[in-house]
Order: structure tokens, then C-alpha cells, then sequence
């Protein structure tokens, strides 16, 4: 008998602590994030290579301090494709990564497929927003935009522990870190 009330108490914790795990990555790290109205859609123009905001609508956008490629976001433009494609820097290696199922504006699999079957635009958003973490804009032609955090080639690199490649800025020094 004792067995069995010890099993079933070892049984209600590890369910307790799974539906506790589960709330804690799917809901309680992430934040809705109030746009500004202006600088929160931006792109890399082709000519300057400097991050522009477009004209844009309809802005909903989560984020976590947890993890720096948490950042997701939806909106509108009027912008077209055509002319996004003239003006910005398309990004070749977007891969939309998912969000938590409640943010329902942001179907990582639609994007992907849409950019696959090029009715969808990435664009470079902002190189390095923070380092090794580039920021994606894709557009979609029917209007409907997408922001993400993507880990660039640098990144890849310095976060597996080995040196930065050619062509990538010199790493931030993190505390405890020998030179």
C-alpha cells in the first residue's frame, strides 16, 4: 500500500512539474511588445546598407529576455514586393522559426513555404541587433509582413565556442572570459 502511494506521488509531481515546464516556454517568458509606430519595422536599404523603417500597419510583436531569438512579429504594408525588392537587402538563408501556437498571426510554416515558393520576400531587417542575431523582414505579396531573430554565420561560430570567421566583428567579451 505504501508503494503505491508513493508511486502515485512521484506520478502527480512529475506531471506537475511537466504542465509547469510547459506553461513556463510557452507562455510566462514571453511579452507583447508595444510598438512605436515608427521604428519598428525596418529594413537594410541595398544603396546605404543603413536600416530604414517602411510604412507599415497593424503591428503585433511577442519578445523574452530569456532568449535572443524569441523576438516574433506580424504587420501590414502597402508596400509591393517589387518594390521592397528594389530598394532592400533580401536575406537568402531565412528560416522562420515558430511561435508559442497563441500568437496566431505568425505561422512559421506558411512563411516558410511562401518564401520557398517565392510569394514571399526575406529581407535583411537589422545586421546584428545584438551579436550573431540578425533581424528578418519577410513580405509576403499580399502584404502581410513577418519579423524574426535569426543566428547569422558569426554567430553559429562564436556560440559553438570557436573563433569568429573572417569577415565577422570581434565578439563581445563575456565576464569571467579570459582574452
Amino acid at each position: 500500500m505504501t508503494g503505491k502511494i508513493l508511486a502515485a506521488m512521484i506520478l502527480i509531481a512529475a506531471l506537475a512539474a511537466g504542465v509547469g515546464m510547459y506553461y513556463l516556454q510557452v507562455y510566462h517568458f514571453y511579452e507583447e511588445v508595444e510598438g512605436n509606430g515608427t521604428s519598428d519595422v525596418q529594413v537594410t536599404a541595398l544603396t546605404s546598407g543603413a536600416a530604414q523603417a517602411i510604412a507599415f500597419a497593424d503591428f503585433e510583436a511577442i519578445d523574452s529576455e530569456s532568449s535572443p531569438i524569441r523576438y516574433r512579429a506580424c504587420f501590414t504594408t502597402d508596400l509591393s514586393l517589387d518594390d521592397l525588392k528594389a530598394d532592400f537587402t533580401p536575406y537568402p538563408d531565412a528560416v522562420p522559426l515558430t511561435a508559442p501556437g497563441w500568437f496566431d498571426c505568425f505561422d512559421a510554416k506558411e512563411i516558410g513555404a511562401a518564401l520557398e515558393a517565392g510569394t514571399a520576400q526575406a529581407f535583411l531587417g537589422v545586421k546584428d541587433i545584438k551579436y550573431g542575431i540578425d533581424r528578418v523582414v519577410a513580405v509576403m505579396d499580399d502584404g502581410r509582413g513577418f519579423v524574426w531573430q535569426q543566428i547569422n554565420r558569426c554567430g553559429e561560430v562564436v556560440f559553438d565556442g570557436q573563433r569568429a570567421p573572417e569577415g565577422c566583428p570581434t565578439p563581445p567579451k563575456v565576464s569571467g572570459q579570459d582574452g
